[in-house]
């Protein structure tokens, strides 16, 4: 049977998505259209090319995550450095390795550019931040006068996933103009609002890396640093929480992990095992009730 599907953000814990597309891949459903924002629009994309959910923990297994943290080589002393890249080049990490992989591993599937794709079959959520609004990937690249259909798939997965301060940003130019593009979950973590005003063809299904709204815990802010994560945390899920909630939370499969782990490149092997089964589970107890 053949679903629509929103996969949210969540960096690392992104591998509990590809524990949930395991499940739902079980259960007999395949995704006709696709829509993600940063770990989410990685699984997306590898869904629409074509991967199963056994590939994809293979294509996980085999590369060590710390590679995609590609530094600049520089004289500068490293502590310094660090503060000094920041500040000019606006992230840690060039992002490339990550892209060439992405690039690579779509390629095997005959996936270059969005026109390798069925039309509307993958939609991907990055941040104009010049511009302060959601890009739409790709038709939201014709105002800057690219041709969605000839744009890289990979890229646009590198511009979904530039965590700020982490990733360099993208740069799109509009004539004399720099646009920066970054991490899509900084305006929308969770994009299930693509489907909102369109005719329903077919059941929607949402996973989403965190507890249900009505659950949420609330924040304690007792110093600057807690300020500023609930900040962020408010920022990226004010926008959609006015969505879901206008909708019912039966089509959305939550998934809760304790613990920080969005940039935890350096998981061990039994963790990510760990954090895949509770996706699977997760999304396996949701889909025996799912009522659609």
């Amino acid at each position: 049977m053949y679903i629509d599907g929103v996969f949210s953000g969540g960096g690392i814990k992104g591998f509990a998505l590809i524990g949930a597309f395991k499940a739902i891949e079980e259960k007999g459903f395949k995704f006709k259209r696709l829509a993600g924002t940063s770990a989410g629009s990685l699984l997306a994309a590898f869904i629409a090319a074509g991967y199963t959910s056994s590939e994809i923990i293979e294509l996980m297994d085999e590369i060590n995550m710390k590679e995609f943290l590609d530094k600049r080589k520089t004289v500068i002393p490293f502590p310094f450095s660090n503060w000094l890249l920041l500040y000019w080049k606006l992230g840690l990490y060039k992002g490339f390795v990550l892209e060439k992989w992405i690039e690579e591993k779509l390629e095997k599937k005959g996936v270059k550019t969005f026109a390798d794709l069925p039309h509307q079959s993958l939609r991907l959520v990055a941040s104009d931040l010049t511009n302060g609004k959601i890009l739409v990937l790709p038709d939201g690249l014709k105002p800057y006068g690219i041709n969605p259909r000839t744009f890289s798939v990979a890229k646009a997965v590198r511009m979904s996933c530039s965590l700020p301060y982490f990733f360099d940003p993208i740069k799109l130019s509009i004539k004399e103009n720099k646009n920066i593009i970054v991490d899509g979950a900084v305006l929308s973590n969770f994009p299930i609002w693509l489907f909102e005003e369109e005719k329903k063809a077919r059941p929607l299904l949402g996973i989403k890396l965190s507890t249900s709204y009505t659950e949420k815990p609330a924040n304690q802010i007792n110093n600057a640093i807690q300020l500023f994560t609930a900040l962020f945390e408010t920022m990226k899920d004010a926008h959609d929480a006015r969505y879901v909630s206008r909708r019912h939370e039966k089509n959305i499969i939550f998934i809760p992990l304790e613990g920080d782990l969005t940039t935890e490149f350096d998981l061990t092997e039994e963790k990510k095992q760990s954090i895949i089964k509770v996706g699977e589970q997760r999304a396996a107890d949701f889909l025996k009730k799912w009522t659609y």
